[in-house]
Formats: C-alpha cells, sequence, structure tokens
C-alpha cells in the first residue's frame, strides 16, 4: 500500500490516460493518488471518476512549471476547488504560452533543416497541455532523431539549438496563484533544483509553501534526510511521489513505488483548513 502524489496524464506530457493511470495504480496498490499534470487540471474529473469505481483515494493536483531565473522550479498545488475561475483562466493561458512555446520549437527545428510540423507535435499530444517531451516525441516520428533522449540531448536541452525559454512565471507567482485559489502549494522534487535554486526555499515558504516533496526517485538517502529536517524546521507537509509519465516516456517509473508517509493526504487536507481559519484565500 503507497502513496503516489506526483503522477502525470495524457493530459500533459504523460502516455497514459488518466483513468489508465488510476487503473495502474489500483493494480500497484495505491490507496491514494494525484494526478498533477503540468498547467492544467483536465484531466481530474476523468481520474476522479476512475478513482471512485477502483476505491482509490484521488487528488486534485496540478504542477506548475516556473520561468528558468533559478533553474527548473516546478510548484505542485493540490486540492484546487472547481470554482476557482481565476486559476484555471490562469491554467488556459498558462498552456497557450505553452503552444506559442511549441510553435517556437518548431520553428527553429524547420530552420535546422528538419521536415517536421507543428501539426506533428498536435497530433502526439492528444489534446494535452504542449510540452517538450511532445516535441521530442514528434521528432521521433517524424525520423529526425532516433529517440526521445537523442532529441533532448542534442537540441531540446536547456541553451539547445531548439530550445526556447518559458514565458516569466516566477516560482513565487505560482505559490501565490495556488493559494488565492484555495489550494495547498508544495515545491516539488528539490533534489532536482540547482544550488540556486535550493537558496530559493527559505523565501518561498515567506511567500506561503505550504509543502515539501521529500520522497521522490532521484533522491539519495542522504538528500531525503536533508529535506525532511527542513521540512520539520519550517513547519512544511512531507510529501512524495514518483513522477511517473507512463510507459515510452522519460519518467516511466512504477506508480507508487515511491510513497509519501502515511497520513500525507490527510496533513495536505489539514493544512487546507488552516489556511482557511488564517484567511489565507481569497
Amino acid at each position: 500500500m503507497s502513496i503516489d502524489l506526483h503522477v502525470h496524464s495524457s493530459a500533459s506530457d504523460g502516455t497514459l490516460p488518466p483513468a489508465a493511470v488510476v487503473q495502474a495504480a489500483w493494480a500497484a496498490g495505491v490507496t491514494a493518488l494525484a494526478i498533477t499534470d503540468h498547467d492544467t487540471m483536465d484531466g481530474v474529473a476523468e481520474a476522479m471518476a476512475a478513482a471512485e469505481r477502483l476505491g482509490i483515494e484521488l487528488v486534485p493536483g496540478v504542477e506548475l512549471n516556473t520561468d528558468r531565473t533559478y533553474g527548473e522550479v516546478h510548484i505542485l498545488g493540490y486540492f484546487i476547488p472547481p470554482d476557482a475561475h481565476g486559476f484555471y483562466s490562469l491554467l488556459a493561458q498558462r498552456r497557450e504560452a505553452r503552444v506559442q512555446r511549441g510553435l517556437k520549437m518548431v520553428e527553429r527545428l524547420q530552420e535546422l533543416g528538419f521536415r517536421i510540423s507543428f501539426d506533428d507535435v498536435l497530433r502526439v499530444a492528444g489534446g494535452g497541455a504542449i510540452t517538450r517531451p511532445h516535441v521530442a516525441r514528434a521528432m521521433v516520428e517524424a525520423g529526425c532523431v532516433a529517440s526521445v533522449q537523442e532529441a533532448f540531448q542534442r537540441y531540446l536541452y536547456t541553451g539547445g539549438p531548439a530550445y526556447v525559454p518559458r514565458d516569466p512565471f516566477s516560482a513565487f507567482d505560482a505559490v501565490r496563484a495556488i493559494l488565492e485559489a484555495g489550494g495547498v502549494p508544495v515545491l516539488a522534487h528539490p533534489g532536482r533544483m540547482t544550488e540556486e535554486g535550493k537558496q530559493l526555499i527559505p523565501a518561498l515558504v515567506e511567500h506561503g509553501l505550504q509543502g515539501l516533496e521529500c520522497y521522490y526517485p532521484e533522491h539519495s538517502p542522504e538528500e531525503t534526510e536533508h529535506f525532511l529536517a527542513l521540512a520539520a524546521k519550517y513547519d512544511l507537509v512531507v510529501t512524495g511521489g514518483t513522477d511517473a509519465h507512463g510507459p515510452g516516456s522519460g519518467h516511466d517509473r512504477r506508480i507508487g513505488s515511491v510513497s509519501a508517509p502515511p497520513g500525507a493526504v490527510e496533513a495536505l487536507k489539514e493544512r487546507r483548513e488552516r489556511l482557511v481559519r488564517q484567511g489565507r484565500r481569497s
């Protein structure tokens, strides 16, 4: 039995539809699951229906990618209410920015001589929020590269010949947006952050960060202990998850193979109620 609070579906760059993600979680013995797609919650309703049929607790979530001023800093948002219209408008704006970014990446690839179109990327995405992995998969299908890994290593890596930076959107903006929507902001995979990015954690706490993803597949035991100590120091909810993206992705970890601690979901719910009492929500 495990709790996986960081999983992606085909609503963004995962390879499995939301219902199939829930099915895989159920088969793996997961008791609580969060769908945390990039800049979208479009997969939550389908996942929720599947979870109800299978008896899994489904935590509605989202992962907000921020700009790279301090490297990759991703903020997870849990329990965003369905009537947070301003937040869903923000997500729509972020997804449109992803479309424009994808178009520019394709243009750069075309300038490099590759026969690839943005329609190829849209077909691969299947209606999901456009991400670099979609561009990479389209490159594979078009015969530009042999693998998604090669696409990233040669063309799509940060600063690469086909890389396009994200629109400005800071980690502080992400924390604030989640709080104003009525959700609980949690810092994702801190072990993947640059040293400069890790120095942001105290400032993020001051801006309202409520949790830290301490358990993650790429964290060493020493890193996990370090982040657990930080969570205790700053009174942050301890979470964890696999960041699974499904078969054929670059993150095809088995759902539930890394677990959040027992009681993590209840701790997130209690933190949400605390925020209400403190008047931290709009």
